[in-house]
């Protein structure tokens, strides 16, 4: 290891949302610097020690997890495992010498930055959500910069070190070069017809695909709307022996839409889970969105992502818990309303931040005490 050579860990994951912000800040930081050694810290067996190594980055992996909520001995294991990572991620820190230590939520984080803050190190962190995680805001005293995604974060963090940025998207839907008349060919949808996207992340959403699936006959009496819908790879299967035994031609069924900027500029209306990089991506993008948040969040924070929105009416926000009554019929009125279709466009972009990832970098970089350019 080079002396001289720029060294930055950054430090979370558990989950998509932290994940790929994490990467982009990473990839910002190449464009600036490309002689930067960056090392990545996350949690042992988690996604974050499949999907890093794929975007070209080393990792480092801690035996940290998340406490449960209830009261139970598992909790007892899992204060072991926090201090044998905060041991590991002391000595990883020390014979690294980052010049600074990036966290970007979630329990994998901690115990990286922690040990740089013990180090004297200088942290930066980055918030993607309207309510503060647990972790960023035990760390946040001894952080130097903390990035931020929504308005009104003082309630959580010292105001004097907070910064908006947004939340890291990936460059493809940042800057979508693709027109609707070849998001509609990719699908193969007619252009006379009205586009309902329906996203329920990678995995899926239980509550999105009942909602549609017990309104079947709804969507089939509507033959002018065509729905994408992404089931997520848990539910593909059983959505798609129901829809064999009651076949909807006006459906286009996936697990997972590996073309999303194509899936973006095709649809009329979205609906979707609240999760924050959903909601940065879907601000982005300017569609009028029906957000459905997902109850089984840590301090349910997606309640408070969809609000964030909804009250500056930039989205339509139902509960998971009135989803299966209310949601498709909510979703076609929408399609048949373009004047709220038009509000929900113009207000959800004004809260659009763009270059996040780049301007996360740069302050990073700042942080560093070695040449930024």
């Amino acid at each position: 290891m080079e002396n001289n050579q720029l060294r930055i860990i950054i430090s979370g994951g558990g989950t998509g949302g932290h994940i790929f912000p994490a990467i982009s800040i990473a990839n910002a930081i190449r464009e600036i610097r490309p002689d930067a050694d960056i090392l990545f810290a996350g949690a042992e067996g988690r996604m974050e020690m499949e999907k890093v190594p794929q975007a070209g980055y080393k990792i480092v992996g801690l035996p940290v997890a998340g406490f449960s909520r209830s009261l139970t001995p598992k909790n007892l294991i899992v204060v072991l495992k926090l201090m044998k990572s905060l041991i590991k991620a002391y000595r990883k820190v020390r014979n690294f010498k980052p010049h600074v230590v990036v966290g970007v939520g979630g329990y994998a984080s901690g115990p990286i930055v922690k040990a740089a803050q013990r180090l004297n190190i200088p942290t930066l962190l980055q918030e993607q959500n309207s309510y503060a995680g647990v972790t960023n805001k035990l760390l946040a005293k001894k952080a130097k910069k903390i990035c931020v995604a929504y308005e009104g974060m003082e309630r959580y963090f010292p105001a004097e070190k907070i910064m908006l940025t947004g939340n890291p998207v990936r460059q493809d839907i940042e800057n979508l070069t693709v027109t609707r008349t070849e998001g509609l060919a990719h699908f193969g949808i007619d252009p006379s017809k009205k586009v309902l996207l329906v996203l329920g992340g990678s995995l899926g959403a239980r509550t999105l695909n009942q909602s549609l699936l017990g309104k079947l006959d709804v969507v089939k009496s509507n033959p002018d709307i065509v729905v994408i819908w992404q089931t997520g790879k848990l539910y593909y299967q059983t959505v798609k022996e129901e829809l064999e035994k009651n076949p909807v031609e006006n459906i286009r069924l996936f697990d997972f839409i590996r073309r999303m900027d194509l899936a973006y500029v095709a649809a009329d209306a979205i609906i979707s889970r609240a999760g924050a990089g959903t909601i940065s991506e879907l601000c982005l993008v300017a569609k009028p969105c029906i957000l459905v948040p997902s109850p089984n969040v840590a301090e349910d924070h997606q309640t408070r992502n969809a609000l964030a929105l909804a009250n500056k009416n930039a989205a339509i926000m139902v509960p998971d818990s009135k989803a299966l009554e209310q949601l498709v019929n909510e979703a076609f009125a929408l399609l048949n309303d373009e004047s709220l279709q038009k509000t929900l466009s113009e207000n959800i972009a004004k809260l659009a931040l763009r270059n996040s990832a780049k301007v996360i970098a740069k302050e990073v970089l700042k942080l560093t005490n070695t040449n930024s350019k």
